[in-house]
């Protein structure tokens, strides 16, 4: 069976390359080249020895690129660099800038694995005869009875991203694999160094991607400079305190950066795009107890009928929370916590389990300032 796999030059997509060769598979090696600043950008005069000039999309630098190739031909398997920039920037990059001015938080890699990795990635795959797309996702699946595949938690907790595959359907899960979800971090760079792949001991990639120095406001300020106006710091009273820098460089739950001494510790409780005014409040206003989830995707393919019982994560790193959530029509969910949650932030995905169950996911929708 010929199988794709997502390569990136790290060492989880490389490891998951390397079992599969192992395992007997038809495996074919797809690096994506996804959009970066630097194209848009002036490059620099000079760069320091070994770094292009010009700005990296950090998924695909040209050193990536290069260990990506590397790891292929020590496998021996046919390896390909595919250009999805210009969906990149549409799909992703666009819609970063375009919540960001709407005062949300987005998390552009659930889009990008919804679009791109799953979407575009997976369409390639099987336009090349694979069976499956492979990726380094520390992630499961698992097949029931009635042939429905779920989607299911990685082993190593520390590591797990079934947060952001949450939007996959029945279809794609169909068609993927995640070769190292029943394994650790620290054993797939074991098993890295084992195999003397030359990336054994890269670094994991942080921050997102297309941020070339991990400043998203200086991004910010280059691409939606009319989204960064200075206005109003209000309280929940509607008080003034101050004044704000522009809305995007704040996000629900911040303390730090807001500029205001008092007595008390102030935190950012919502951001009032309409009046471009950044709400603030003390600990005690920042809780809240629910949310109104879009976009909801259910892993089963249908969405249930009836209230139903769960945990949720309101962000990537955080702490599970117990939920009640009520499906509504048009894709869309009221979720009520069992206690109060003081980081629920609109543009962030709201992703719920059912034990080690993905049962699915949704986007938090914008708060209504007038409630406050």
């Amino acid at each position: 069976m010929r199988v794709v796999v997502a390569m990136s030059g790290g060492v989880d997509s490389s490891v998951a390359a390397a079992l599969l060769v192992e395992q007997g598979y038809d495996v074919v090696g797809i690096m994506l080249r996804l959009w970066s600043e630097g194209a848009d950008m002036e490059a620099p005069a000079y760069a320091p020895a070994g770094q292009a000039p010009g700005r990296s999309n950090r998924c695909c630098t040209p050193q990536d690129t290069d260990l990506a190739r590397r790891v292929a031909d020590q496998l021996g398997i046919p390896f390909y660099l595919v250009n999805v920039a210009d969906s990149f920037k549409r799909i992703v990059v666009d819609d970063f800038v375009r919540q960001y001015s709407a005062g949300q938080t987005p998390n552009p890699c659930i889009a990008c694995n919804r679009h791109i990795r799953f979407g575009l990635l997976l369409n390639k795959a099987l336009g090349l005869g694979a069976e499956k797309l492979a990726t380094g996702h520390y992630a499961r699946t698992g097949l029931l009875p009635n042939g429905q595949v779920q989607l299911l938690r990685g082993v190593d907790r520390n590591k797990d991203q079934s947060y952001v595959l949450s939007m996959l359907t029945q279809d794609k899960l169909r068609h993927v694999m995640f070769p190292l979800g029943e394994l650790t971090k620290p054993q797939v760079r074991a098993l890295a160094a084992q195999r003397k792949l030359p990336v054994a001991e890269k670094a994991d990639s942080q921050d997102l991607c297309f941020l070339a120095d991990g400043d998203y406001r200086g991004f910010l300020m280059r691409n939606a400079p009319e989204a960064a106006r200075p206005g109003p710091i209000r309280d929940t009273s509607g008080r003034r305190l101050g004044q704000h820098h522009g809305l995007p460089f704040y996000t629900i739950g911040q303390r730090k950066g807001i500029g205001l001494a008092g007595p008390d510790a102030l935190y950012v409780i919502a951001l009032d795009v309409a009046d471009n005014a950044l709400i603030v409040g003390t600990a005690n206003e920042l809780g809240r107890q629910a949310c109104h989830a879009a976009g909801m995707n259910y892993i089963s393919g249908s969405a249930p009928t009836d209230p139903f019982q769960a945990t949720a994560k309101i962000r990537y790193k955080a702490r599970e929370a117990a939920v009640t959530v009520i499906p509504l029509p048009d894709s869309t969910a009221q979720v009520q916590f069992d206690e109060p949650q003081r980081d629920i932030t609109p543009g962030q995905g709201i992703v719920f389990y059912a034990g080690e169950v993905v049962i699915g996911g949704g986007m938090i929708a914008p708060l209504d300032t007038e409630t406050l």
